[in-house]
């Protein structure tokens, strides 16, 4: 598929628990304001958006054999998007994501699947074509690094809330041309967006939450703001944006104009109960609304 995007991470299934607060470290009981449960995973979120924005999108991902990838594999191929996936004997990736209304999560791992060495020529020939890579931190995508920088197409990752230190990062980071980042790991990511672009990365942008971003570029530094929006579930935003970004650059936008497409994208994310609308549609299996229900500890 030539002028495509090919996306390598993770894909999961995820049960969505609201609570009025996040659990305190004690025992304790709270009731549920509302679950649900959706497709997720930041490949996911971001294949999902990218398709959305017109774009042919190919997600190289890695399944397992039960009832998650079952749910799974129809959300993602009815949205568009050529979904390369892997199966192996065993679990999926699946996450009971905390949520409260203000947007904060705590995200527990159930399950993740089992650690496979990659297809190499899968990869290779699913790159032909590709105007960009995203590879999206795991396992197999941190072993496709070396293919992915020797196809000279550009790459863009996603190191999400790195603390500068974690060795799982480092190949990404020094792969890729386009970098994203949140500024949850570093109290100020600015020292580090500077040695990146003075290595030679294209851009380094970094998320603010409410602050709106900010984007580190030969030329210098921008900022946007945060677009207002009616926030319905906080889930996939970063991803979002990420998607928005991309497609402005593919377009022939500048950092200035990818920054307002990526936060304009992010709202598509923020007024949605799910990662993106088009999931709204699907048939999403165990979805479950409970509604208001006062919390008890």
């Amino acid at each position: 598929m030539p002028n495509h995007i090919l996306i390598s991470g993770p894909v999961s299934w995820n049960s969505i628990v609201y609570l009025d607060h996040l659990p305190e470290p004690r025992p304790h009981m709270q009731f549920a304001l509302e679950d649900f449960e959706t497709v997720g995973g930041t490949s996911a979120g971001k294949a999902l958006h990218l398709t959305g924005l017109g774009r042919n999108v190919t997600c190289l991902t890695v399944m397992g054999d039960d009832e998650a990838s079952r749910r799974l594999r129809p959300v993602l191929e009815s949205a568009g998007i050529e979904l390369a996936a892997a199966t192996i004997p065993g679990p999926s990736e699946r996450h009971v994501n905390l949520m409260t209304r203000a947007g904060e999560r705590v995200s527990l791992y159930l399950s993740t699947p089992v650690f496979q060495e990659p297809d190499v020529v899968q990869f290779r020939t699913l790159a032909e074509g590709a105007e960009a890579l995203v590879m999206d931190l795991s396992e197999s995508s941190r072993a496709l690094l070396s293919p992915a920088a020797a196809s000279s197409i550009p790459i863009w990752t996603d190191i999400h809330d790195y603390d500068g230190k974690s060795d799982f990062h480092e190949p990404f980071i020094h792969a890729a041309s386009y970098i994203f980042m949140n500024a949850d790991g570093m109290p100020d990511p600015l020292p580090f967006m500077r040695a990146r672009v003075d290595a030679g990365a294209a851009v380094v942008v970094c998320t603010l939450g409410a602050e709106g971003a900010m984007a580190l570029d030969a030329v210098g530094l921008h900022r946007v703001d945060a677009v207002p929006a009616d926030i319905r579930d906080t889930n996939g935003a970063g991803d979002a944006f990420f998607a928005g970004f991309l497609h402005a650059t593919l377009s022939g936008g500048s950092t200035d104009g990818a920054l307002a497409a990526a936060a304009a994208q992010a709202v598509v994310a923020l007024e949605a109960k799910h990662l993106h609308p088009s999931v709204e549609g699907a048939h999403v299996a165990g979805d479950v609304e409970r509604g208001e229900i006062p919390t008890k500890t």
